[in-house]
């Protein structure tokens, strides 16, 4: 079997995996929740209202510290909604199937056994994206 035949094997065995079926669902969940596909368009809409009174010469101070004060609203009511909230939890488990897998490629490609190789949580260093160490 050659390595790209086994890539899409590997595909597909990601696919079949309940993690992965789970994170589709929770996706779908959300685009199907009108309240919150709501609460998204009005974070984005908020979003590039006070980005175009950022960009004003004669930008009004007091309009930018509400849009601000909207814009964070609707971003705590988007991330405290439960089908995001199931949706964030199913990315993260997820993300550590394919972490694990990355591992498994990258130490087979350094040499390692990969029967041997065990999964390692490691930071990145960017904390922008990351939900928190663990």
């Amino acid at each position: 079997m050659d390595v790209i035949r086994a890539a899409r094997e590997l595909g597909k065995a990601i696919q079949a995996d309940d993690r992965y079926i789970a994170l589709q669902m929770a996706q779908q969940r959300n685009e199907e929740d009108e309240e919150l596909q709501e609460l998204i368009r009005t974070f984005y809409d908020l979003r590039n209202q006070l980005g175009a009174e950022i960009q004003k010469s004669d930008r009004n101070e007091e309009r930018m510290k509400e849009l601000d004060a909207q814009v964070k609203e609707a971003y705590g009511k988007i991330f405290t909604n439960p089908n995001m909230i199931a949706y964030n939890e199913a990315r993260a488990e997820f993300q550590k199937v394919l972490n694990y897998v990355n591992q498994i490629i990258q130490g087979s490609a350094d040499g390692q056994d990969p029967e041997t190789i065990e999964y390692e949580e490691s930071c990145g260093g960017n904390c922008g994206s990351c939900a928190g160490c663990g």
